[in-house]
């Protein structure tokens, strides 16, 4: 038995067992027990009093900013579920509209390491070590990037190039996947927290913006392979969606670590800039020319690099 097989039945055994814990315990039965209108009265509430305790906690112990940057690292992550919708129409789309998407997120993403992480970051440095900032960004970059490969080493996956050619049974896929996009959506979400974590507002939202319209494309890509293997639409959705989610977790992570240890902020900021450009030289560009060169995937880096260089300058 491989390590990958090895480590897909062991998550797999450990997420049935806590599914079995979950339906057999009393509060669900009781839940199940409600009549429709009730249970999911009650569903709603019990989600929205935990996000007041999450987010009024956050707010009672670091303030407005990371409260601020968490929401936006959240709704960076729902995005891959909104990119995720067409599978509920489509089984396929156009190869040359999908190389084009991944193309413009990979610009958007280029842009947004540029201007709101290297450019503010190496500024940071020169301000706690004058004329070291530049020195501390390119460590922190060197670091966030053998992150992610010893990561992609040791967590098996597969590639954006491989999804559609990878023969594996449908739950063994759902997984790799899961791993998959765990891998870079982590520090995706983390570099959202830390871009918040410099105080500097429009940093933030830029590249929260930036990693939304990255994650769109993305979710398509996780949701329509699961239709075609004969998932609901629905759960594809679902699935696509959850993936998404580890996000926040990166940016609570990163935002409150250079709150809390704000010497530490340029060399955070190279760290997320150096996991983004791995990401995007690993896994985004290889797959929008897997089938050769792709000149609508260049024209749409491109352009994705240029709205998001007009963003950042309108914001400024």
């Amino acid at each position: 038995m491989t390590l990958t097989t090895k480590t897909l039945t062991r998550l797999q055994r450990y997420f049935e067992g806590q599914l079995a814990a979950i339906k057999s315990s009393e509060h669900y039965q009781k839940l199940l027990a409600m009549p429709s209108l009730q249970r999911w009265a009650t569903v709603a509430g019990l989600f929205l009093l935990s996000q007041l305790l999450v987010f009024g906690s956050l707010y009672l112990l670091f303030g407005r900013v990371v409260v601020i940057g968490f929401f936006a690292s959240i709704l960076a992550g729902l995005a891959t579920g909104v990119g995720a919708l067409p599978a509920l129409f489509f089984k396929d789309i156009s190869k040359n509209l999908f190389n084009s998407m991944l193309g413009a997120a990979a610009g958007v993403m280029l842009a947004a390491t540029a201007f709101s992480l290297l450019v503010p970051g190496m500024a940071y440095g020169n301000q706690i070590w004058p004329g070291y900032g530049i020195y501390v960004v390119s460590i922190g970059m060197m670091i966030g990037a053998l992150f992610l490969h010893y990561a992609d080493r040791q967590l098996p996956h597969v590639h954006l190039d491989s999804i559609a050619n990878v023969r594996l049974n449908s739950l063994n896929k759902v997984w790799l996947f899961i791993i998959a996009i765990t891998i870079h959506n982590f520090p995706e979400g983390m570099s959202v927290g830390v871009s918040f974590g410099s105080g500097e507002m429009k940093n933030g939202v830029v590249l929260a913006i930036a990693i939304a319209l990255q994650n769109i494309p993305e979710g398509l890509a996780v949701a329509l392979p699961l239709v075609g293997l004969g998932y609901n639409k629905w759960r594809a959705v679902g699935i696509a969606t959850l993936t998404g989610l580890v996000e926040p977790v990166g940016g609570l992570l990163g935002i409150t670590m250079v709150t809390v240890f704000e010497p530490i902020l340029p060399m955070a900021m190279g760290f997320a800039a150096g996991a983004m450009l791995f990401v995007i030289s690993e896994e985004i560009i290889p797959e929008t020319h897997s089938g050769g060169r792709s000149r609508y995937a260049t024209f749409a880096l491109m352009i994705g690099f240029i709205i998001m260089m007009m963003l950042d300058n309108m914001l400024g």
